[in-house]
């Protein structure tokens, strides 16, 4: 929006007086943006002598009109990352960050204007940004990650123009495509196809929150967990071994020898073929008894052998 000559006069002699005078609180973007698009740009030689006096006196009024003048910039190459679903204003500050280590770091004798300078560290910011939040695992850490993050997005919406049908484009990129995209970027097609899934995949909540029904979520925390190594299971884990091996032996010779025999072939005894032991009556007919009378014996047998294991534990 054009501004007469007197708003222009006004806001120019606010900065002049206090750069941060036209900066206007915090908690309305639009307000942000309208205010800074509106604030005054400088020339050539205004931008040398501010930042001269920044590097020479370490002037913070210098430093905050080289800001100032520049908080346009941050927020038009934030708009290009709007689709990684962040908060615009977010992205913002974090390019306003990049904005001050830029006024910070710029040299006005080495020819270049802060515009140019600039761009590199706000979009440096905004990229450490992006990759930190976009999802819970970051998903670039090497350069060539990094570059097919910010690029792989962009790519397949060229491929998906130059389809002749729109319509019916597969969204996964086929192995020409994948070439491509790896020739252009100097990377491997593997690392091509990892980014890819990578992109393509969503964020997980290893342990959900209840639906609003009262329902418990079922997530990946109920069977990525290790219980085998949980110290209670281990305690019990061990006392289940103790109980199976030395407590049986501890509790079978609390027994006379009938009985002991009895239970370990009804019980313990496993043949070559995966067969028992005895049967009731077969262990009847060698000791001269009813089969019930074995029954008996194994019962009462069995009762001891429980208490026993109890007092062992």
């Amino acid at each position: 929006m054009a501004l007469n000559n007197a708003s222009a006069a006004t806001i120019t002699t606010l900065t002049r007086a206090n750069p941060w005078a036209m900066v206007p609180p915090l908690g309305n973007l639009d307000a942000y943006i309208t205010a800074v698009n509106r604030l005054p740009m400088l020339t050539l030689e205004e931008e040398q002598r501010y930042a001269r006096e920044l590097r020479q006196d370490n002037d913070l009024e210098s430093a905050g009109r080289l800001v100032l003048s520049h908080l346009r910039l941050v927020v038009a190459i934030s708009r290009q990352y709007l689709g990684y679903g962040l908060p615009h204003g977010d992205l913002i500050q974090e390019g306003n960050i990049g904005l001050m280590k830029a006024v910070k770091r710029f040299d006005p004798d080495q020819g270049v204007r802060l515009v140019s300078y600039a761009m590199h560290w706000i979009k440096a910011e905004i990229h450490e940004y992006i990759l930190k939040n976009w999802r819970m695992v970051k998903v670039a850490t090497t350069k060539a990650q990094r570059k097919l993050f910010f690029n792989l997005r962009s790519m397949k919406q060229e491929f998906k123009a130059d389809a002749q049908d729109a319509q019916t484009y597969r969204e996964t990129l086929t192995e020409h495509e994948i070439d491509t995209v790896a020739r252009q970027l100097n990377v491997k097609p593997e690392e091509v196809v990892e980014m890819e899934t990578r992109m393509s995949g969503g964020d997980v909540l290893l342990d959900p929150a209840p639906s609003d029904d009262g329902e418990m979520a079922f997530g990946p925390i109920a069977y990525l967990s290790d219980a085998a190594h949980e110290p209670t299971a281990m305690i019990e884990s061990r006392q289940r071994d103790a109980l199976a091996s030395q407590g049986i032996s501890t509790a079978l010779e609390g027994l006379d020898a009938r009985s002991r025999r009895i239970v370990e072939e009804r019980w313990l005894k496993v043949n070559d073929d995966g067969s028992g032991g005895m049967t009731l009556h077969e262990l009847a007919a060698e000791y001269g008894v009813s089969a019930e009378r074995i029954r008996q014996i194994e019962v009462a047998a069995m009762k001891k052998m429980k208490k026993a294991l109890v007092e062992y534990a």
